[in-house]
């Protein structure tokens, strides 16, 4: 079990800190300046909704794009995040904080 002040054990249940790791990955990542559910977008259209989100990225150049209901339920993105694509395609989100302490832009 961890500690929820420190990313250790709690000693009643360990004997010694768990080794760190320090992250080496590349990742594309677009910062997300606003995020559109498709439900508010389906209400003014009159049709039924996807579930999913538009996200309009921070980058300049970029268009807004679809994220699916999927999407959505797991990774629970906000507008300042990060909508993260790993080499082997997987799709995720990031709190700008924890992003921007773990990724440099190359």
């Amino acid at each position: 079990m961890l500690n929820e002040d420190r990313a250790e054990p709690d000693r009643a249940s360990a004997a010694r800190e768990m080794p760190k790791y320090k992250c080496h990955k590349e990742v594309w990542a677009l910062k997300i300046a606003k995020l559109e559910l498709d439900l508010t977008l389906a209400a003014a259209e009159n049709r039924e909704t996807t579930g999913g989100a538009w996200i309009t990225p921070s980058d300049e150049g970029y268009a807004k794009f679809h994220v699916d209901a999927e999407y959505m339920r797991k990774h629970k993105p906000h507008g300042g995040g990060y909508y993260v694509v790993y080499a082997d395609g997987y799709k995720s989100f990031s709190p700008a904080a924890a992003f921007e302490e773990g990724y440099n832009r190359i």
